[in-house]
């Protein structure tokens, strides 16, 4: 087949997409029925898909078939999009309390009466001042990494910083990292930036299977595991403690690198050890005050073995020299004089209530989710497509989010996730009902 025929298959049948001539979610010819339709050689047929899917424009799955696919913005659900007012956006969390604007404003002028202003004005050390790591340190303390210390504790301008100096600091390209198979998406963009491999493992109950990685790890070189053992994003899984010592087995009979994401096990009550506190020999804990306290704040932790630090401190300097000075004196002050632990107290009990108002207003939709989380992950039957229940909530002013960012391999199940922490419970409540009312239609 000539080259431009080729071409003008790809762009007429793209044209007809873009057109909705050809309406998302409608099944596609086989690649055999195309080939015999327009004349073409099966293999051609085949590219000629393979193009649409590298445009974005249809998607093929095993057994099923090709699909258009709708035209969701891009980067939903991993860039921040700036949302019009009539918009509800339920594919971010950034839950905040009703009095942090005012604490803001009382931190504000604490610093400036009583404050070394001068030195906030200076250079940082690039992981933080003494004090300040000691501080920190008491925090992770808090949060059961109770040998924390000031030596190896680090500060970053969040946890997605934290994510992705950890990802330059201790890796090669091409280094293998086993992630769940459905994982929380700024690791992936951090991987990404860090050229690594990542593998997925399927999960098994609450947590990942670990059969499946002690196999992975007899057939290819596995550098690290990338976690969230407390509150896993989008599943909402704690594992068991028996299930964090079988990993941390693993990872010492390997030689594995545990990247321990902590961003929201603040949420969770009683939660197991982190895995930083069984081997931290052998881990790097990520965690932030985005979630606990303000995402505006931009601080974040790292907690690592001492011959890590110098490493992880290099890449700080490389990528902001030091978090900025101001903002690390009000967490501190925050952490200091426990408004951080009532904060993250306040925002448990906030979490629990939107999750009964989640279940109540859901009501039969199939869903899983931690009661204490900001999130739900909705699954759906193999024949209901989730970009066309997104796209149909987009027409409703409701952004949420489906399983492709999370996803780490083609599989990429049919399912989306809600954000629930961002918006105030009268809005949640009506979005809620919408959400069931439009997956009732695309269901029954």
């Amino acid at each position: 087949m000539p080259e431009a025929r080729y071409k003008q298959l790809v762009d007429r049948l793209a044209a007809d997409i873009r057109a909705g001539r050809l309406r998302p979610g409608m099944r596609l010819p086989t690649h055999r029925d195309l080939a015999a339709r327009e004349g073409l050689a099966l293999v051609t047929a085949t590219r000629v898909y393979a193009e649409l899917q590298a445009m974005g424009l249809v998607s093929g799955e095993a057994g099923r078939g090709t699909f258009v696919k709708e035209a969701l913005p891009r980067g939903q659900g991993v860039d921040l999009h700036a949302w019009s007012a009539d918009t509800v956006d339920l594919s971010f969390n950034y839950p905040s309390s009703p009095d942090q604007s005012e604490l803001l404003r009382t931190a504000l002028r604490q610093l400036a009466a009583g404050g070394d202003l001068e030195s906030l004005l200076r250079y940082q050390p690039h992981g933080g001042r003494e004090h300040e790591r000691a501080t920190a340190a008491r925090q992770l303390a808090h949060r059961g990494l109770r040998e924390a210390c000031a030596e190896n504790t680090l500060f970053v301008s969040g946890a997605q910083h934290g994510l992705t100096t950890t990802a330059l600091a201790l890796f090669e390209p091409g280094d293998v990292v086993a992630v769940d198979a459905l994982t929380y998406p700024g690791f992936k963009l951090a991987a990404e930036v860090g050229r690594l491999e990542l593998v997925p493992i399927p999960a098994a109950g609450s947590g990942p299977d670990l059969d499946a990685l002690a196999a992975l790890c007899k057939r290819r070189k596995v550098r690290a595991v990338y976690t969230m053992p407390t509150l896993h994003n989008p599943l909402g899984w704690v594992m068991s403690a028996t299930r964090r010592r079988e990993l941390v087995a693993i990872a010492r009979r390997h030689g594995l690198i545990l990247i321990e994401d902590a961003a929201y096990a603040f949420l969770a009550d009683d939660a197991p050890q982190p895995l930083s506190a069984l081997a931290p020999e052998l881990t790097v804990y990520v965690s932030s005050l985005s979630k606990s306290v303000a995402t505006g704040l931009r601080i974040g932790f790292l907690h690592a073995p001492a011959e890590w630090i110098p490493e992880l401190e290099r890449v700080i300097r490389a990528t902001t020299w030091n978090t900025p000075a101001t903002m690390t004196a009000i967490a501190c002050a925050w952490m200091e004089d426990g408004t951080a632990n009532r904060l993250e107290k306040e925002k448990r009990h906030d979490a629990k209530n939107r999750q009964r108002l989640a279940g109540d207003v859901l009501g039969s939709v199939k869903r899983v989710a931690h009661p204490a989380s900001y999130f739900i992950w909705i699954p759906f039957e193999q024949e209901v497509r989730a970009d066309a229940i997104a796209m149909a909530l987009m027409r409703e002013r409701i952004s949420v989010t489906t399983a492709q960012p999370f996803s780490t391999s083609s599989n990429v199940p049919h399912a989306i996730r809600l954000a629930i922490g961002s918006v105030d419970l009268v809005t949640l409540k009506r979005s809620l009902e919408t959400v069931a009312s439009v997956i009732a239609e695309h269901t029954y």
